[in-house]
């Protein structure tokens, strides 16, 4: 199989991978659906995810309004592992740097992230702290001031 997407190779480390953009009205639903009042915001977002099931963002956002520890550690799951999916579509080879400076990556990020808590919620140290130390290798600089 051939992959006609370059690796970005830098002088100061590991390739870095940035994720595709998602479509600005994708962008503009989740903005929408956040700004519900808060007992509508899960189903407008579940909606959209449902909807645009390879959207990170929307696993992550999902996840971070999961109604118990079982549902938001499932809805982080998939964004995690969609996401490894979209970063290998886009020339990641299981190492390199994804950056959260990088808007697009930051699905993924919060993802990977939410996994790690609700991971901590339901009582898998283990699971725990792989995701850490992923977030770790992926983003040294991890974390970000601004990951809101």
């Amino acid at each position: 199989m051939s992959d006609s997407r370059p690796v970005n190779l830098t002088t100061s480390g590991p390739p870095e991978t940035v994720l595709d953009p998602e479509p600005p009205e994708v962008l503009q639903a989740l903005a929408e659906s956040l700004a519900l009042p808060e007992g509508e915001r899960r189903a407008a977002v579940a909606l959209l995810v449902g909807r645009r099931p390879r959207f990170l963002d929307g696993w992550a956002r999902l996840g971070a309004l999961g109604r118990d520890p079982v549902e938001r550690y499932a809805a982080f799951r998939v964004g995690y592992h969609r996401g490894l999916d979209r970063l290998r579509q886009n020339g990641w080879r299981g190492s390199g740097y994804v950056r959260w400076a990088h808007p697009e990556n930051r699905g993924f990020l919060r993802s990977l992230d939410g996994l790690r808590a609700a991971a901590q919620e339901i009582g898998e140290p283990d699971e725990e702290e792989r995701c850490a130390l992923f977030l770790l290798q992926l983003d040294p600089d991890w974390p970000p001031a601004d990951r809101v």
